[in-house]
């Protein structure tokens, strides 16, 4: 049974796992972590009765768990996992949809690109910011799509970890892949983007075509989790200007305590600090297996307190009106899917009425309510 605190189920819907929901116009999209699910959109008018008014499904060995929507469009990735599984001829990228009607969604077009495809991105309307792959560069770096007309969808600009364009005669100074832009945000001005082991990075978009570098900071080693999220806070806090950052619980450089959640002071954004953090009290540095620990905030910041998916501790609700000290006041643990050992709580949102829309990457969507 589930169970919480500060925190109320309004309703559940037994859909496919996802990895990433929005709500916009009491309609929720979710980008579903396998194939042969796709996108699910649901009409959540009556939060009490969500119904799934559309799907789409992915071809075997790609996923399409990223969506996101502005302006009547609905962009979804098109990533390859599994190339074994994969069609021959199949290409990653974005899907772009017409979804003036969301239960007839209308394939506009298809961006393609060469290597693995499209991971997280951001869309504010006009311009995609993609984590993306393309041949000569070495893994995933930030590509910005102009989509003013769909239809027509053209790269404007891009950048790109040092070491990573291959093509071009650099040689990384890591291991492998363990240097990628993961997931762009963009704010004003900025773009502020995860990239793994690489930290996270400020980027000045003022000129679309010339993304320059602001400033970047690591900090694993000695922390042994990638860094997930870069997410700006969108207004002064005690006069300063934060930034809150995920570290995500894969991929760790060593059997040991899960991620956790970071503030930092980008005040003097040339010198990011992280000064604060938040884990859940009931870790205590122990080993744990992966997917335990912090995954993804809601990038939805419109006060004090931001939900986070927290993986196999479900959904915590962290208040930061002391940035400082950081502190958990409320939370929401749901029950596994049958069949299911433990949660996966892996992406959440809010909507207009402050609902709170929890996706677990397994099974399941939970809309809750605080109280």
């Amino acid at each position: 049974m589930s169970t919480g605190k500060g925190i109320r189920e309004v309703a559940y819907l037994d859909c496919a796992g996802g990895g990433q929901v929005v709500v916009e116009n009491n309609i929720a999209y979710v980008g579903n972590i396998r194939s042969p699910d796709g996108t699910v959109i649901v009409d959540v008018s009556d939060p009490k009765n969500p119904r799934q008014i559309s799907q789409f499904g992915m071809v075997p060995g790609v996923h399409s768990h990223k969506v996101r929507v502005k302006n009547n469009l609905m962009l979804v990735n098109r990533e390859i996992v599994s190339p074994e599984l994969a069609p021959p001829d199949f290409r990653g990228g974005l899907g772009i949809y017409d979804i003036s009607n969301p239960r007839r969604p209308k394939l506009i077009c298809e961006w393609l690109t060469s290597g693995k495809g499209v991971h997280r991105f951001d869309f504010d309307g006009e311009f995609a910011y993609l984590a993306a792959t393309e041949d000569g560069y070495l893994d995933r770096f930030v590509r910005i799509l102009d989509l003013r007309n769909p239809a027509r969808p053209e790269e404007v600009g891009r950048w790109w970890i040092p070491g990573q364009w291959t093509a071009g005669g650099e040689t990384p100074t890591w291991k492998g892949t363990a240097h990628k832009v993961h997931h762009p945000l963009r704010l004003g001005n900025r773009l502020y983007a995860g990239c793994w082991f690489g930290g996270l990075v400020i980027l000045d978009i003022e000129d679309l075509t010339q993304p320059k570098l602001v400033s970047s900071i690591g900090w694993s080693p000695p922390f042994h989790c990638p860094t997930h999220t870069a997410l700006p806070v969108p207004f002064p806090v005690r006069g300063r200007r934060l930034m809150i950052a995920s570290d995500e619980d894969v991929a760790r450089t060593e059997n040991k305590s899960p991620a956790f959640l970071w503030m930092v002071d980008i005040t003097d954004e040339r010198h990011p600090m992280p000064f604060a953090s938040f884990q859940v009290e009931t870790e205590d540095g122990s080993p744990r297996p992966p997917y335990t620990g912090c995954h993804q905030p809601c990038e939805k910041v419109t006060g004090m307190e931001i939900p986070v998916a927290w993986f196999s501790h479900g959904l915590r609700v962290v208040d930061f009106s002391n940035p400082h000290a950081p502190r958990e006041v409320a939370w929401y643990m749901p029950t596994p899917a049958p069949g299911v050992p433990r949660v996966q709580s892996n992406d959440v949102t809010i909507d207009d009425r402050d609902l709170i829309y929890l996706i677990d990457r397994v099974r399941g969507l939970h809309i809750l309510e605080r109280v």
